[in-house]
């Protein structure tokens, strides 16, 4: 499948980052260098966006400025940057308030983001399906909405550029009356999807299957993982946030059962509940899952931080004791003298791009997953039904066969999956009736 296409003509931007020198970091990891790692990862999701990223402004203070963030005389020096880069756009590694938004416009007279506003529009820029559309729409909408006042001529441009891809101008009327109205509109069409997406699940339960899904950071390699697994063939990028409708699909296991298994859409650090929110379908299907699979890109110097924000989101979501393996992925890209310490009884090594460690992470899973409840039926196959009499031998236990009127019968005990996939014309009785 092709990756989207980048924007034709990418925007100049220009990226802020704010820290604070007292703030409680990673143990270990100095504030100053914590904001280098914020300011590396707004790069990343700026290019992801699009973006062609111009210069890069760092300040650390003591505290926040409630009124513009980073102070009156740091909002002269971001002008004369944005200005000497020409930049029209600047991004602010932190989430500002409305009023902060607008102080800062006015201060430095181009369009201003925060973080939530470049994470939607990559949002708005990857998804694919009806409901993904719908979901981006809505967390853009009520991001919007306490930020009309003050906001026609911004509101205007919508529709243009980044931070304002998605809905448009016309369901964006400064009319707040309009816009929750669009909301509440928008809220119906998705539970639709959501209730069509329950019954699909509820379709799956019938043909029991065990399931499990696949969680990590933005970029861990996860949707190459899961075509190395299922051969599914999902779309898979370098950018940011490429996947963000759910994906499902079924992976044969070492003993021969089959498992249901879940792409997910990335985790990032301080991602906000909103977006969590719209985004719930994704995570519905980790919810779902009776096995975690939390996938590190282990070649990124970042990855215990970034495995930190993962436990976060997990724990948050009220899975941190839903059972989990640990897939240290990327490993090719270690030195061999770093990957061997890598894994172990505490996580299995792989790459997904070459296709290492695949078997043994199979084998994990085949043990991590609950095991079937078995049923006991009788069916009757024509003798040239060689593939399902495989089945039987392959994932149950064959207790007796014989001919009977130039038909094979025969007495099993087989997974409740298994039974369900058989076809219902050659069941004589099931339980031993």
């Amino acid at each position: 499948m092709k990756t989207p296409k980048p924007v034709e003509s990418s925007e100049r931007v220009l990226l802020v980052g704010v820290g604070l020198k007292r703030a409680a970091h990673i143990p270990g990891v100095a504030a100053a260098d914590y904001q280098r790692e914020r300011i590396e990862e707004l790069d990343e999701l700026a290019r992801s966006a699009g973006a062609q990223v111009a210069g890069v402004v760092l300040q650390m203070r003591e505290g926040l400025d409630p009124a513009t963030l980073v102070g009156r005389g740091k909002l002269d020096e971001i002008r004369a940057e944005a200005t000497t880069h020409r930049a029209p756009v600047v991004i602010f590694d932190r989430n500002l308030t409305p009023g902060q938004q607008r102080n800062i416009e006015k201060a430095l007279d181009c369009r201003v983001l925060d973080r939530t506003q470049l994470i939607l529009d990559i949002f708005a820029r990857h998804a694919r399906t009806r409901e993904g559309m719908l979901q981006v729409e809505l967390a853009q909408l009520n991001y919007l909405l306490p930020r009309l006042a003050g906001r026609g001529v911004e509101l205007s441009r919508l529709g243009g550029g980044i931070g304002t891809r998605g809905p448009g101008e016309q369901k964006l009327e400064t009319d707040r009356r309009r816009i929750r109205g669009r909301i509440a509109r928008v809220k119906g069409e998705i539970d639709l999807v959501r209730r069509r997406r329950q019954t699909q699940r509820k379709a799956r339960r019938d043909v029991p299957l065990p399931s499990a899904a696949l969680v990590g950071y933005t970029n861990a390699g996860k949707s190459t993982l899961f075509n190395a697994l299922t051969r599914a063939g999902v779309l898979t990028s370098s950018r940011m946030f490429a996947t963000l409708d759910p994906t499902v699909r079924a992976v044969e296991l070492p003993s021969g059962r089959r498992a249901l298994l879940s792409d997910t859409v990335g985790f990032i650090r301080d991602l906000p509940p909103g977006l969590i929110a719209a985004f719930r379908a994704t995570l519905e299907e980790a919810e779902e899952a009776s096995l975690i699979l939390h996938v590190t890109d282990v070649s990124s110097p970042h990855h215990p931080e970034q495995d930190a924000e993962v436990v976060k989101i997990l724990t948050e979501l009220g899975l941190a004791d839903r059972p989990r393996i640990h897939v240290f992925n990327k490993c090719d890209k270690l030195p061999p003298s770093e990957a061997e310490y890598i894994g172990g009884e505490s996580g299995v090594r792989v790459s997904a791009l070459k296709g290492a460690g695949l078997e043994e992470l199979l084998a994990r899973i085949d043990a991590g997953l609950p095991g079937e409840e078995f049923v006991r039926l009788q069916v009757e196959l024509p003798l040239d039904d060689g593939r399902t009499l495989a089945r039987l031998h392959q994932r149950g236990r064959v207790l007796a066969s014989e001919m009977r009127d130039s038909h094979l019968w025969v007495d099993a005990e087989v997974p409740q999956s298994l039974a369900g996939q058989l076809n219902p014309s050659l069941r004589v009785s099931r339980d031993g009736r």
